[in-house]
């Protein structure tokens, strides 16, 4: 824990750093930061960059280091209940196989139970490792960078495209639309460029960016610096020449990422399974010394009654355990793949059903990431197509960098056209004449059009106040009235109001008859008439709010944790039915402690202007509170919340950052696949706790029999082989347990671990079986073996040297025959309870009627019970066994003992439901 503290603290300070630089850089004018970083307007020699690259390194960003294949076969085979597996299978390796070698006497070998144990290992740890290996390797094949080469200037002025990796400290880099930004950039020239930051601080709308120093940066957060463009980010309009001024582990990007490349925390799956795994290991612990001790005090054989100890060792422990669990979460993971859906942790199956707290960004994950025109209004606030129309033709016909408002316009136009026909053919119907292009001084751009009646038309759009400061009219009924101090205020009031709603507003305005062509210019954009508004927002999915709802349903609360401004977020969270009434903003979080931080979690559902560490910081305030929390994002900025989330979900359009610290990557954007993950989470943790209740209390109901009969019964009332095989076969009939049907009201609720309830379960259900076990034992010590063996004489009163004198059974000992038929009595009881209480336990409803096992488990299991009914009638096999065939009263007998112990296992289920509130 220290080391990584002192990482952590490491990494702060060298992105401490950093940010310090990159703010100083920001107040530089343009030639004081060139001389600064040793560059020129000219680029760097190539001598230069080697230097540069020589001490700075390559452009290479830390990322978290792949595990060997050695190391993900030892986590595949190695965990607490694996471990002990291991131990048993070493321990009966000696005793069954090695001494009996030593002592020169082969026959008496028994590799049945080192074989067993063995083979359940391996299956469930290859089952393990090749799951793991193919999501991995599926995941990988995402983690690719959106570009591999950039543009630099270098040697005089010269433009050349290089690799990534080589750009370095002092280079000038050259970016154009569509282009990643490779390293941290102080803007030095730029025209019209918007910069996508929604990867690295969660903001919908893109960031301009401007060359002007900025006096003040260091008061400033560094990503709201307007004249830098960081790692990561993506150029969505215009074009621009950067100094790079960081790179790799150095820029705001490879800071964040530096604190990925460590080992997640340990999840909620993971504390459980080894909690559960521990559990069963102490009872194990706790049984085997008293059974040895036990026997061999009654017995006076000490070396018979180590080896039925250790069978009672493997007997207690659920060897299919390893293997159930990791068939349930390969199960899974293949249901999720089906879905387009990517589980590189198998353990995170298990965890998406457990997920009580869906923590999402906003930008990309609740909404589209792809900013729309959402209204096209009047001056008066009413929806306009006239608006819409004339926004169409000042977007189309301008010959700069068409930016994401300009695709907005147009995309919007052409869906409309359908339904008024005034929008079709604009382009074609009305011709260019000039235009002036946007700068950041007007904040405006202008084309100047004809119409089909011949007029000239100037058509401006731009920022609400800087159209306001050169409009003289409105529109208002298509007739120009003066624009008066009034409409202005209302104007002023529209638009803010839509800025509140957290939509980018513009406004749009038309002059007829400006200046003839030549003569036309800046002085033109006056006098004019304003014809309304456009307002641009980056909308929810169309399955988000569907999602959130279902998600409800299934118990899982929503919260928004995003790096946008409250505004945008409360617009978007209002749209997908999440409350705003209350939104902790990141400023607000900073001066809270930790015991303030636990109490606003719990009662807050949105969460805006966080940094990627208070993201993180909330997701463990929730985890702190006992919950088990999901966190979907796809920016760099929400990579430490990912990891640090108990399960991580994101998209396969996320950077690769992201898509390394999640468990989850979604290929297909739907949210709906969220609530089909928690479903098929919950079926995997039902399974996984039906197996391990329902085995855990059958074997400790055994083995309390067995404690019962070595203290009372003169013979052993299983041998050790028998012991194994009844398991073998048991377990066997759970294989289908992964493919067992769920109760649709039980995965209404979220699911945890509870280890604690795996003890009380053993303790109220397993002596259940033990009951009707000690029943079995009296009625055929006796009754059914002194009728049918010794003419009417208990075990003790049978001479030790009689045998059998006649029929089928003539020769053997009369006290070996009455162990024998005891012993298959019991063996077949055993195995018709276990089996049964399979489907008692599976569900808290009554079995068959209320609800139904699989076909595929209800087969196995009755596969089981009809194999082990046959064994001691199979002649040689039975008898090799230590069996013999049992006479028709048993099973008159039989019938009974197993109704009275279904009925008496439901009243013991329902009293516990009603003293635990639940069965599994």
């Amino acid at each position: 824990m220290m080391k990584k503290e002192n990482m952590d603290k490491k990494v702060q300070a060298a992105a401490r750093e950093a940010q310090a630089k990159l703010q100083q850089a920001a107040s530089l004018a343009k030639e004081e930061v060139l001389a600064r970083y040793g560059s020129s307007v000219t680029g760097l020699t190539q001598e230069q960059a080697e230097t540069s690259r020589d001490r700075y390194g390559a452009n290479k960003v830390t990322r978290e280091k792949k595990k060997s294949v050695l190391t993900r076969l030892a986590q595949a085979f190695i965990n607490p209940f694996t471990v002990i597996l291991f131990v048993l299978a070493g321990v009966s390796a000696v005793t069954d196989i090695i001494i009996p070698l030593q002592q020169g006497e082969p026959e008496e070998c028994n590799p049945v139970t080192v074989c067993i144990i063995l083979t359940l290992l391996l299956i469930s740890g290859a089952l393990r490792f090749i799951q793991e290996t193919r999501s991995g390797d599926a995941a990988a094949k995402l983690l690719e960078l959106i570009t591999t080469t950039c543009t630099v200037i270098r040697d005089g002025g010269k433009k050349e495209e290089i690799p990534l990796q080589d750009v370095t400290v002092g280079d000038l880099v050259f970016l154009s639309t569509g282009d990643m930004v490779p390293a941290d950039l102080r803007i030095l020239e730029a025209k019209d460029l918007f910069v996508s930051q929604a990867s690295l601080t969660g903001e919908s709308a893109p960031q301009e960016k401007v060359p002007q120093a900025i006096p003040d940066s260091s008061q400033k957060a560094v990503t709201e610096l307007s004249n830098l463009a960081f790692m990561g980010t993506n150029v969505i309009s215009g074009s621009a020449t950067g100094l790079v001024l960081g790179i790799g582990d150095h820029t705001l990007f490879g800071s964040m990422a530096s604190s990925m490349a460590q080992e997640a925390p340990e999840t909620n799956f993971t504390k459980g399974v080894n909690a559960v795994s521990w559990v069963l290991i102490r009872f194990m612990l706790a049984m085997v010394p008293v059974v040895f001790f036990v026997n061999g005090i009654t017995k006076g054989d000490w070396v018979s009654a180590f080896l039925f100890a250790i069978s009672v060792a493997v007997g207690l422990t659920p060897e299919m355990l390893p293997m159930i669990v990791t068939t349930c979460l390969a199960k899974g993971a293949v249901s999720m793949s089906e879905k387009k859906t990517v589980v590189k942790s198998l353990n995170s199956i298990q965890s998406f059903g457990a997920m009580d707290v869906l923590c999402t960004d906003k930008t990309g994950t609740l909404t589209q990431d792809q900013v729309v025109l959402e209204y096209h209004l009047d001056a008066d606030g009413r929806s306009s197509q006239r608006v819409l129309r004339y926004a169409y033709l000042n977007s189309y016909f301008q010959t700069g960098y068409k930016n994401f408002m300009d695709r907005a316009i147009i995309q919007k136009t052409e869906e409309e056209e359908q339904a008024d026909p005034q929008l079709v053919d604009l382009s074609e119907n009305y011709q260019k004449v000039d235009e002036i292009p946007f700068d950041f001084a007007r904040r405006r751009l202008s084309v100047l059009v004809t119409d089909p009646k011949g007029r000239t038309q100037m058509i401006t759009k731009g920022a609400v106040e800087e159209m306001l400061s050169v409009c003289t009219f409105v529109e208002r009924n298509h007739e120009p009235v003066p624009l008066t101090d009034a409409l202005r205020k209302t104007i002023r009031s529209v638009a803010d109001h839509l800025n509140e709603e957290g939509m980018r507003v513009i406004a749009l305005a038309r002059k007829i008859n400006p200046s003839p062509v030549g003569a036309f210019g800046v002085k033109d954009e006056t006098g004019m008439v304003l014809l309304g508004y456009l307002a641009f927002l980056d909308p929810p999915k169309e399955s988000a709010a569907k999602a959130i709802e279902a998600l409800k349903d299934h118990g899982v609360t929503t919260k928004v944790l995003t790096g946008d401004n409250e505004k945008t977020t409360r617009c978007i969270c209002r749209q997908v039915g999440l409350p705003v009434e209350h939104i902790l903003l990141g400023s607000d979080l900073e001066k809270m402690d930790e015991q303030q931080l636990s109490g606003e979690v719990e009662r807050t559902t949105v969460f805006a202007k966080l940094s990627p560490d208070q993201k993180a910081r909330v997701v463990e305030a929730l985890q702190a509170k006992g919950h088990t929390v999901g966190f979907m994002g796809d920016g760099i900025n929400d990579a430490p919340a990912l990891k640090m989330a108990d399960i991580g979900i994101s998209v396969d359009s996320a950077v690769d950052i992201a898509k390394e610290s999640a468990d989850i990557i979604l290929l297909e954007k739907s949210l709906m696949v969220l609530e089909e993950g928690i479903v098929e989470g919950r079926k995997t943790y039902a399974n996984m706790i039906k197996y391990i209740k329902m085995t855990a209390s059958s074997n400790f109901g055994n083995m309390f029999s067995v404690l019962a009969a070595s203290a009372l019964l003169p013979f052993l009332p299983m041998s050790s082989l028998q012991l194994i095989i009844l398991n073998l076969l048991y377990e066997i009939s759970c294989i289908a347990i992964p493919w067992d049907n769920v109760d649709e009201d039980y995965l209404k609720v979220p699911r945890n671990w509870d280890a604690s309830s795996i003890g009380s379960f053993m303790l109220w259900l397993g002596p259940t079986s033990s009951v009707f076990d000690w029943i079995t034992y009296l009625v055929l010590y006796f009754v059914i073996c002194p009728q049918i063996i010794s003419g009417g004489l208990t075990y003790n009163h049978i001479a030790p040297d009689a045998v059998i004198a006649q029929g089928s059974l003539a020769g053997m000992p009369v006290r070996e025959a009455y162990e024998s038929l005891f012993q298959a009595g019991w063996f077949v009881e055993s195995m018709w309870t276990q089996t049964l209480v399979i489907h008692m336990i599976r569900t808290p409803k009554i079995p068959f009627l209320q609800s139904h096992a699989s076909a595929m488990l209800t087969t196995l299991t009755c596969a089981g019970i009809a194999l082990c009914t046959l064994l001691p009638f199979t002649g040689g096999l039975g008898r090799d066994l230590g069996f013999l065939p049992l006479p028709g009263v048993y099973f008159g007998f039989l019938a009974l003992v197993v109704l009275a112990y279904m009925l008496l296992a439901t009243s013991i289920k329902k009293a516990y439901i009603r003293h635990y509130g639940s069965l599994l």
